[in-house]
């Protein structure tokens, strides 16, 4: 017979584990170190709710606390979790002296980015040898529909697929009626007829991005190459010059793969 403190336990454990989680993506590359406050009103939680999540977290080296601030940072934990996942990955082992001769050839930041549910995920970079430079640690997200990578993984996708993803708002980028709606879609077919994506300056007007997808031996998009760079370092004619190399690239690493001609 089960207890009801066994029925309980057991439907608040998902409860728990996603609200782990969420505090852990509430960090990102643009603020790295987030008071419990902050941490809260992002998830909502209450505080206490969320400096419990907190403490158990740091205990497992997940979150680390500065001593001066209070305030919490990812712990290296994270890392060890990943490790085996990233080295398990080997589109990331072959892809990265293609990733560092596209780095040396354009003097850019170059990355492996890999789909994960809704969003590319960055999994490796070569960052450009340039003292002004856009990087791409490992773990950046990419979650608006204008991203580069995000336009590349989408053109894959079925279409009904990509209109569910935008009905529900599941991507960052304000599709909200059908005209809109469409037009992304027909972007999408452009993207999958050249080969490539560019967001110029959409998501940041800092930054221009650039990606082609990888294929694998079955010829399914399992990977996207993302270039980087400052939008004052690059013309509109440099723009597609540089598309071409990054899709050349992209089409060499599919070749290591044993992508179909």
């Amino acid at each position: 017979m089960t207890g009801r403190a066994d029925d309980e336990n057991t439907t608040s454990a998902p409860s728990a584990l996603q609200n782990g989680i969420s505090v852990l993506r509430a960090f990102s590359i643009g603020e790295p170190a987030l008071g419990v406050t902050e941490i809260s009103r992002r998830v909502q939680l209450h505080k206490s709710t969320a400096s419990r999540i907190l403490g158990q977290l740091e205990q497992l080296n997940l979150v680390a606390r500065d001593p001066e601030s209070g305030r919490f940072r990812l712990g290296l934990g994270l890392i060890g979790l990943a490790g085996p996942l990233l080295a398990d990955l080997d589109v990331r082992r072959i892809a990265y002296p293609a990733l560092e001769e596209l780095t040396a050839r354009t003097k850019e930041t170059s990355a492996l980015v890999v789909w994960s549910d809704n969003e590319s995920v960055s999994v490796e970079q070569v960052p450009s040898p340039m003292q002004v430079k856009h990087t791409t640690p490992i773990g950046t997200r990419y979650t608006t529909s204008a991203s580069a990578s995000v336009q590349v993984f989408l053109a894959e996708l079925p279409t009904a697929h990509v209109r569910d993803l935008l009905d529900r708002r599941l991507l960052g980028g304000g599709h909200d009626d059908e005209h809109t709606k469409q037009r992304y879609l027909d972007r999408l077919a452009q993207v999958r007829a050249d080969g490539f994506a560019i967001n110029a300056g959409e998501t940041s007007v800092e930054e221009i991005g650039i990606s082609a997808p990888v294929r694998d031996h079955r010829g399914r998009t399992t990977a996207a190459v993302l270039l980087s760079a400052p939008s004052f370092r690059v013309s509109e004619s440099l723009r597609e010059q540089l598309a071409e190399v990054v899709r050349a690239t992209a089409d060499d690493i599919s070749q290591r793969l044993g992508a179909p001609e």
